[in-house]
């Protein structure tokens, strides 16, 4: 395939949630999707015509399997994916208005380490995408986040960092520093307002803008009102859609995934705040994490 114009490098996991979103205990049907936040941006930024690709470990077993099958049908590029025989796929569980499930504990993608970044192919590729997921599940996975945004610096790459906070998977005020350190290092920064507010006590967008001067873009999301990026012409502000929300989770990678598409097309700010705004509300719609065909 040729270079990939987005590499998106982060843990998916096999994602299964009831098909009709009722709560877990009562679903009778269920799907089983590939769920992570990487792959998702990946998969987006593909069905909007841009070549994408995904990097990580996943467990050499049908799960594993599975994810392949399933992000290769979305067009992602997934060549690149290491298969490990020694420790599983993770699996996560939605209940929808409640929250996930993970099972994840010593995944083949909690073992990603400085020897995977150094093998990792940066070739042709324009931005490379990353969460703060990646830092939070093992120790050497976040050494390789260091060492792979290292490399993508060399070679002129533009990083692209999502905060992603997920509060079950580290302390609060370790992934406060550690997500901080890692979006000053990015040239591009995605964050929920409300995730800010926690992690860094800052109340507004303006807040987050004078705590992280570093990024030449930074996208604040604010759920239902809104997104504001910030950039070297100022603040542009665009309100979301509105639509009837089926489950919120995916939403965010789905904002992420339209964005950077429309980045990729050369874009001005108003319209990448769009697409991102455009992506999200098709997410918000459906119990899966990506989209085959709009909701009708």
């Amino acid at each position: 395939m040729s270079a990939p114009e987005l590499l998106a490098v982060g843990e998916t996991m096999s994602m299964v949630a009831p098909l009709d979103g009722s709560r877990l205990i009562d679903a009778r049907s269920f799907r089983v999707d590939a769920g992570g936040a990487e792959s998702n941006v990946a998969a987006h930024v593909a069905a909007l015509g841009h070549r994408a690709a995904w990097f990580s470990r996943l467990g050499d077993d049908a799960l594993g399997d599975r994810i392949l099958r399933q992000l290769g049908a979305l067009g992602v590029d997934v060549s690149r994916v290491e298969r490990d025989a020694s420790h599983p796929t993770g699996l996560y569980v939605k209940d929808p208005g409640h929250g996930v499930r993970y099972y994840r504990a010593g995944s083949a993608a909690a073992h990603l380490d400085v020897t995977d970044a150094a093998a990792v192919s940066l070739g042709g590729v324009q931005i490379l995408h990353l969460s703060g997921i990646t830092a939070a599940i093992s120790d050497t996975a976040s050494a390789f986040l260091d060492a792979l945004i290292d490399r993508a610096h060399e070679a002129g790459v533009t990083v692209s960092f999502d905060v992603n906070h997920r509060a079950a998977l580290w302390p609060l005020e370790v992934a406060a520093a550690r997500l901080r350190e890692l979006a000053t290092r990015a040239d591009l920064v995605l964050v929920g307002r409300d995730e800010a507010e926690v992690l860094w006590g800052t109340a507004t967008a303006d807040d987050i803008r004078a705590l992280l001067t570093e990024p030449a873009e930074l996208i604040v999301k604010d759920g239902d009102v809104g997104a504001t990026l910030y950039d070297a012409d100022g603040a542009h502000f665009v309100p979301a859609l509105r639509v009837e929300v089926l489950e919120a989770v995916g939403a965010g990678d789905a904002f992420a995934g339209g964005y950077l598409a429309a980045r990729l097309d050369g874009a001005d700010a108003d319209t990448r705040l769009r697409a991102g705004h455009a992506r999200a509300a098709l997410v918000l719609q459906t119990t899966s994490d990506t989209i085959e065909e709009p909701p009708a």
